[in-house]
C-alpha cells in the first residue's frame, strides 16, 4: 500500500507540483487548502506524513501543528514544515514544536524527494526497532496470541495460517487445546479493533476462554454451547472488557469417534470442502459477539467430515478487500476461490500461498485454520 502524505496549503498551485511531484515517485497524496480541511480529511485518513506551509490565512500552520499535538491520534505523526520563508526564527519555532523538519518551497525536487524518503525510512526502522522489542518481551513473557505449531492428531490433520495487517500485531487470536488424547478445542477468534489496541486484549480474551474450557472439562463437561454461554458471562461482567467484543469459533475435535462438534459467537461460517459438491458448504452459528449481552443463548452442532473432506475456519480478513480506498467484504468470492484451488488439487501449501499473497492488498488481520480428516 502507497504511504499516504497529507499536503496543507492555501496556494493550491505549490500544492498540485508537489502532489504531481510526489505521485509520479509512488505516493498517495491527500490536499487541503487550509487547516479545517487538513483536519476534515485527517477524521477519515491517518497519513504516513503531514507536509504543510507555515503562512496561511486563518489557522496558520503553528496552530494547526499545537492542535495535532494535544491529539493522541496524530501527535505522532511525522510532520514537515513546508515555506518559502526561511528565517533561523520560523524555523526554530517549528522545530520547538517537535516538527522534524522543514522544506523550503524552492528546495530542487531531487533533494525534496530525498528528504521525504530518507524521512520516511528513519521513521519506519525506527518503529521495527521498537516492535522487535516489544516482541521479544512478549516472547520473553511467555504471551502469544497465535501458537507455534498444532497439535498431531490420529483422525485430523490441523494446518494454520495467520498474517497481521501491515506486520502490526492485531486482534486474531488462535490456540490449540489439547485436554487428552480424545479431545482437542480448536479456537479462532477476532477483537474488534484494529492492531496494538486489539492485540492487548486478545489476551484477555485467550485466558477467560482457556479457564471457562478447563473448569468445564474437570467437571466433564465437554458441551460447547455451555463453555460458551458460562464464559460469554464472565467477560459481560468484565469491566476492563465492557466495551470490548470479540468474535469466536470453537471446535471440539473426538480423535476416538472422529466427530466435530462446533459452536461459534458472531464469527464467520464454517466451510467445508466436500468433492462431490459443486461449491464449499457452510455451517453458520447463531451466537451474538462475546460479552455484547449477559445471556447470549448459545447452541452447538455436529459437522460431518468423511476421510478426505476439509473445514476451514476464517477471521473476516479473508474476505476483505479494498476497491477505489474503500474496505468490501464477500464471502462468497473467497468460497469460490478456496473451492477452485481445492478443485484443482493445488496443495495446502500452495493455498496458503494464493490466500496470503504479499501482492494482494490486505487490510485486516488475516487467519485460516484448515481441519483435515485423515
Amino acid at each position: 500500500m502507497n504511504k499516504i502524505i497529507l499536503l496543507v496549503d492555501d496556494d493550491i498551485f505549490q500544492l498540485r507540483l508537489f502532489e504531481k511531484l510526489l505521485t509520479s515517485n509512488g505516493y498517495n497524496c491527500k490536499l487541503a487548502l487550509s487547516v479545517d480541511e487538513a483536519e476534515s480529511i485527517l477524521e477519515s485518513e491517518t497519513p504516513d506524513l503531514i507536509i504543510s506551509d507555515y503562512e496561511m490565512p486563518g489557522k496558520d500552520g503553528f496552530e494547526f501543528r499545537r492542535r495535532l499535538l494535544t491529539q493522541d491520534s496524530f501527535k505522532n505523526i511525522p510532520f514537515l514544515f513546508l515555506t518559502s520563508v526561511n528565517d533561523k526564527e520560523n524555523v526554530q519555532l517549528g522545530l520547538d514544536l517537535k516538527a522534524i523538519d522543514y522544506i523550503a518551497k524552492n528546495t530542487p525536487p531531487s533533494h525534496i524527494l530525498s528528504k521525504i524518503d530518507n524521512l520516511l525510512q528513519a521513521v519506519r526502522e525506527h518503529y521495527e526497532r521498537s516492535l522487535s522489542e516489544i516482541k521479544g518481551i512478549a516472547e520473553r513473557l511467555n504471551l502469544r496470541n497465535i501458537p507455534k505449531q498444532a497439535p498431531l492428531l490420529k483422525k485430523f490433520k490441523i494446518d494454520y495460517f495467520n498474517q497481521s495487517f501491515d506486520n502490526q500485531p492485531g486482534g486474531d487470536f488462535i490456540d490449540f487445546i489439547q485436554i487428552n488424547e480424545r479431545f482437542t478445542f480448536i479456537v479462532l477468534g477476532d477483537v474488534m479493533g484494529k492492531k496494538w489496541g486489539a492485540w492487548f486484549f486478545s489476551f484477555s480474551f485467550l485466558s477467560y476462554i482457556r479457564s471457562a474450557i478447563r473448569l468445564c472439562v474437570y467437571d466433564d463437561n465437554y458441551s460447547l454451547r455451555e463453555i460458551l454461554n458460562k464464559l460469554n458471562r464472565v467477560i459481560h461482567d468484565d469491566e476492563l472488557l465492557s466495551d470490548i467484543f470479540s468474535t469466536l469459533g470453537i471446535i471440539l475435535l473426538d480423535d476416538q469417534s472422529g466427530s466435530v462438534m462446533y459452536s461459534g459467537a458472531g464469527d464467520l461460517p464454517i466451510l467445508k470442502f466436500n468433492q462431490k459438491l459443486t461449491e464449499l458448504q457452510s455451517f453458520k452459528s447463531d451466537g451474538i459477539l462475546l460479552g455484547f449481552s449477559e445471556f447470549g443463548n448459545y447452541s452447538e452442532m455436529e459437522i460431518p467430515l468423511d476421510v478426505e473432506e476439509e473445514l476451514y475456519m476464517i477471521s473476516d480478513g479473508m474476505i476483505d478487500f479494498e476497491i477505489n480506498g474503500e474496505k468490501k467484504s464477500d464471502i462468497n468470492l473467497f468460497k469460490e476461490k478456496l473451492f477452485n484451488f481445492k478443485q484443482n488439487k493445488e496443495t495446502t501449501q500452495a493455498i496458503k500461498n494464493r490466500l496470503f499473497d504479499k501482492h494482494i492488498s490486505q487490510v485486516d488481520d488475516c487467519s485460516i485454520i484448515i481441519i483435515k480428516k485423515v
